[in-house]
Parts: C-alpha cells; sequence; structure tokens
C-alpha cells in the first residue's frame, strides 16, 4: 500500500501524545459523539503486557498511549461474519463505535506488499455480504478498501468502470445496515493530481450512499494537508464528508523519495491527532488510527517485518523513545 504531537513525559521518556496543531471544538461529525472502540486484542495491547509483565515499566508507559488508542480492525479475507459481529457487539456493549476496514477486493495493492483479495468480483461481493451480515445493525464505521480508487485512477488496476461498479455495490451491501457508516478510500494528499478524475471515481463507486471518503490511510500526509486536499475533493462531489488516518503523521511525510519506498516503514515518523470524532473541522467527521502504528507496512529493507506483523521498535520510535 502506499502508505505520525505534543510531546509529554511518561515515566522519564519523552512520548508523542497529541498532534501538534489538534484543534476541538463543538461536533460536526456525522458520526455523533459516541467514543471510538479501543479493542483489548490487539498486537500492541499484546506488547505492552509483555513489558508489563517482563518488569519493563519505562517502555510500558512509553507504549501505553499508543496501544490504548482506539485503532481500526483489518478485514483483509477468510470468513468475516464471526469476528465482525464480536466486535460490533463488544463495542456495542460498550457504548463505543468501531472501525472496521474492508480489504480484501480482488487485485488488492496491484500485486505489492499487500498482494491479495478475493478471487473475482463474485467472491468479494459473497465476502461482503457475510463481513455486513456480521455487523448487523449494530453502529460501525467501514473504511472501504484502501487505496482502490487511487490505484485505479492511476491506471494499475483493472478496467475502471467494473472496479467503480463492484466497490459501489459493496457500499449498498454494507449500508443496509442501519448504523453502518461507510467512508470509500480516497488515498491521499500526495498522490492523486487530478482531483476532477477522482471526484468522478468516488461518485461511480457509490459515494452517494456512503458517508464520505477516507484519507491517507497507512501514510504520512500531515493533518493539514489532509484536509487542505479533502475540501478541495469535498467541493467536487458535492459537500461530502471524509476521515482522516493520523496513526503516524504527526511529522508529515519523509522528505525526498527514499528509493521509491518513503511510504513504507519511514524513519523518524511520530503518531498524529489522537482518534476522535470530534475534530474542530467542519468536514471532518473523525480522526482515525485506521493503520495499527507499530504494524509494518512491508519488508521494504532488509530486515523489515511483512505487512502486517508486529515491528516494536518501530511503535516506540512513534512515540519518540
Amino acid at each position: 500500500m502506499r502508505r505520525a504531537g505534543l510531546l509529554g513525559v511518561v515515566g522519564g521518556l519523552v512520548v508523542a501524545l497529541t498532534c501538534t496543531g489538534a484543534s476541538v471544538g463543538e461536533p460536526t461529525s456525522r458520526l455523533g459523539v459516541r467514543p471510538l472502540y479501543a479493542s483489548p486484542d490487539t498486537l500492541a495491547r499484546q506488547q505492552l503486557a509483555v513489558y508489563e509483565t517482563s518488569g519493563q515499566t519505562a517502555l510500558a508507559e512509553a507504549l501505553r498511549p499508543l496501544a490504548e488508542a482506539p485503532t481500526a480492525t483489518w478485514f483483509t479475507g477468510g470468513p468475516p461474519r464471526a469476528r465482525a459481529e464480536a466486535l460490533t457487539s463488544a463495542a456495542a456493549t460498550a457504548g463505543q463505535l468501531p472501525v472496521l476496514v474492508a480489504y480484501a477486493v480482488p487485485g488488492r495493492d496491484c500485486g505489492q506488499h499487500s498482494a491479495g483479495g478475493a478471487g473475482d468480483d463474485d467472491a468479494y461481493l459473497a465476502w461482503v455480504s457475510e463481513l455486513a451480515a456480521g455487523i448487523g445493525d449494530r453502529p460501525a464505521v467501514v473504511v472501504l478498501e484502501p487505496d482502490a480508487l487511487a490505484h485505479t485512477v492511476t491506471g494499475c488496476a483493472g478496467s475502471s468502470p467494473a472496479r467503480y461498479a463492484l466497490l459501489a455495490r459493496a457500499v449498498e451491501v454494507l449500508t443496509a445496515g442501519a448504523g453502518t457508516h461507510v467512508y470509500v478510500d480516497a488515498g491521499h494528499a500526495g498522490w492523486v493530481a487530478d482531483l476532477d478524475a477522482l471526484a468522478a471515481a468516488l461518485r461511480a463507486s457509490g459515494l452517494d450512499r456512503a458517508a464520505g471518503f477516507s484519507l491517507n490511510v497507512s501514510n504520512f500526509q500531515s493533518s493539514a494537508a489532509s484536509v487542505a486536499y479533502g475540501r478541495r475533493l469535498s467541493a467536487l462531489t458535492g459537500g461530502a464528508h471524509f476521515v482522516v488516518d493520523t496513526s503516524r503523521n504527526g511529522s508529515g511525510p519523509l522528505p525526498g523519495d527514499d528509493g521509491g519506498t518513503s511510504w513504507c516503514n519511514p524513519p523518524g515518523r511520530t503518531l498524529g491527532h489522537v482518534p476522535s470524532t470530534l475534530t474542530g473541522e467542519e468536514l471532518v467527521d473523525a480522526w482515525l488510527w485506521v493503520k495499527a502504528p507499530g504494524e509494518s507496512d512491508g519488508a521494504c529493507r532488509p530486515g523489515e517485518p511483512v505487512a502486517g506483523q508486529w515491528w516494536g521498535d518501530y511503535a516506540l520510535g512513534l512515540v519518540g523513545v
């Protein structure tokens, strides 16, 4: 995939707690004020438990703000119904709003580090139907297919009309659930320059049924750049709202190209805005941690873990250790 705060001191360590320049105002989000769901079953929580049980108190306290923050749960294949039902039921019981990522479109990631997805369109729609059945009518946010539109607009993902129609059908299936808010992914501020083409792709992909679009998933574009880009795209789509992944964008993108892998585990990045539906931005429904900070983007350099694998040293770097 084309893929972070004010500094605080915890246990004697400097830790990135919130994003520089964060603004909090009255809720303008379509998602209301329900807190975002923080799952107790994440790789970051598991690492935190290891630090605690092994007596590594300073590291535990440094990691805690990252590990205990609400992050999205990715659905990337396999039968999704039971897992989605368990997640949304636990969140509903807690009075919180879970964030799910649907990431199983055929030809996912154009064969790159996160390659995979359903075997064909029929298999994908069957998978989406199972995901929707697992969510039911419980409140949930679904970020739909990170990178799929941007890849298609920029030419690497096959037939545009077919891809857009498939995503539109997925939006239709998912929004049949009374509490489901779908955000169709639209890439990030450093990717698609032709916003007219991107806006057209969003409209063709069911934006009219969706709650809006998502930006910066697993990327490092600053919140300011993402909001400016989102406002321009919103103006071309009838005022659509959007959400921004702020999981690792506190320091913005890595300067330079870094050999073409500046999107993949770039060094020196930090956490961004803490996840919240209180953004102070009229069109921004939420700051989200869609990419779980601390999980690798891929084995882009020697010794780096494969995509989705926990990388403790990188996580500690995000919190300033």
